[in-house]
């Protein structure tokens, strides 16, 4: 396949394996070329707990785009999530030798590194380390220090980490499923790209994405990422819940969600019944849709709850810190019936559900436009990104060489070329490199 135009994300969740297959349009949107789904096996929340099951999953939706789009799939980006990953804030500072100098990328670099080197639990890894804002010699709120003068460089981070077993086994199970490792995001920042607007990440937003095993939050605060936790609860806790609740198999209670299922008691009225099938000839069941709502309002309120705990420890109630743009809901578990509304009523924020179809194509399917997709349409999006990154990379290396094969008198033309060659990559580009490395050091 022409991997320079096609990208594949992969998102491995706990209810569904999807690889979906973008390209960019003429008109810089993606186009969806074809989508694969599994039911996912040996995942549970979010984690790898069974290697050859998940393989079988990945490769059966793998094969599945491959026959919808007639493509090849070789490099995938794959999303990490998971009750392993938290967050924390860390500030840390520099002394800079030459103060007369202005700051670079070089100096940034250095203050990066020396976050990097924080000493974390046993087994556990910094995934992410995202750059707040910055101090120069006392001067508060500076956004980007590029270009100023100062000896002392401080900055506030938000360090994402995670264990590292985790992020290992799930490249494990890429490259067994005969895929390359192109790229690795964490999966609320993927979500967040493919359904909110750069207008919202400015003005404050928290993105709640529910899925089967976890729920993920990610917090937008002018145009940076604040705050994101991953809490081990999503829609499947709510079909355990009808299966114990009602004395039913798990297919039927899935079924029951998704059909009838509410998140606001008061909706249905107390004659409202279902009738399902009993196994094996004993008599059918009958249900109320108003107890069927009641375990389900019981099970969400606590996920809300939990999220809500999170958003007030980025401190949401500071005046600076306002999350005008309210709540965005996705992911599957957003399709709930009157989740809107609860969620609403118990954060008295504002609240509605993102779709991923600003980015889409407007020929897209309605289906891929799907909460259920969010992450899935962003990890396309991040790799058809990365590329880019690669290409534009690429063509200045070759301007680079032109002119140093020309070994012209415009020394200051290639030096400027050169420090855009130097351009820094994301951390998760080298945490990718180091996966790839020990895979292949461990066969």
């Amino acid at each position: 396949m022409d991997n320079h135009n096609i990208s594949v994300g992969l998102d491995i969740g706990t209810t569904k394996i999807v690889a979906m297959i973008g390209r960019k349009n003429e008109y810089g949107k993606v186009e969806i070329l074809g989508v694969g789904k599994s039911k996912s096996m040996g995942v549970h929340r979010g984690v790898v707990n069974n290697i050859t099951q998940t393989i079988q999953s990945i490769q059966q939706a793998v094969q599945e785009a491959e026959a919808a789009a007639s493509e090849k799939i070789e490099d995938v980006t794959v999303g990490i999530a998971g009750q392993h990953i938290r967050s924390l804030q860390h500030s840390d500072y520099i002394t800079r030798a030459n103060s007369d100098m202005v700051i670079d990328e070089s100096d940034i670099d250095r203050l990066i590194n020396q976050v990097h080197k924080l000493v974390m639990l046993p087994g556990e890894e910094i995934i992410h380390v995202l750059p707040q804002e910055f101090k120069i010699d006392g001067q508060a709120e500076i956004k980007e220090p590029i270009g100023m003068y100062g000896g002392r460089l401080e900055a506030n981070f938000h360090v994402v980490v995670g264990q590292v077993s985790s992020i290992r086994n799930i490249g494990r199970c890429v490259k067994s499923s005969g895929l390359e490792l192109e790229g690795i995001t964490l999966e609320p920042l993927a979500s967040a790209n493919a359904v909110l607007s750069q207008e919202e990440k400015e003005a404050g937003v928290a993105l709640i994405d529910i899925g089967g095993g976890t729920t993920d939050l990610a917090v937008f605060k002018d145009g940076i990422i604040r705050h994101t936790a991953v809490i081990p609860f999503g829609g499947n806790v709510i079909t355990e819940d009808i299966k114990e609740g009602c004395s039913i198999i798990e297919k039927q209670a899935e079924l029951l969600k998704i059909k009838f299922g509410s998140a606001w008691p008061g909706e249905n009225k107390d004659n409202e019944i279902v009738s399902i099938p009993g196994l094996r000839g004993r008599e059918p069941k009958e249900i109320t849709l108003k107890n069927l709502s009641k375990i389900i309002h019981a099970r969400v309120v606590e996920i809300i709850e939990q999220v809500y705990v999170e958003i007030k420890n980025y401190g949401h109630e500071e005046q600076k810190k306002k999350l005008i743009a309210g709540i965005v809901l996705t992911g599957g578990g957003s399709q709930l019936k009157h989740l809107k509304q609860l969620v609403e009523y118990i954060t008295g924020m504002d609240t509605r559900i993102g779709y991923p179809n600003e980015h889409l194509a407007g020929d897209s399917d309605d289906d891929i436009a799907s909460p259920l997709f969010a992450t899935a349409v962003g990890l396309v999006m991040d790799g058809l990104k990365r590329q880019d990154r690669k290409k534009a990379e690429a063509f200045e290396e070759e301007i680079f060489n032109a002119a140093e094969l020309e070994q012209s008198a415009e020394l200051e033309q290639e030096v400027i070329v050169e420090q855009t060659v130097k351009e820094r990559r994301s951390f998760l580009d080298k945490l990718t490199e180091r996966v790839k490395e020990f895979l292949d050091n461990a066969e």
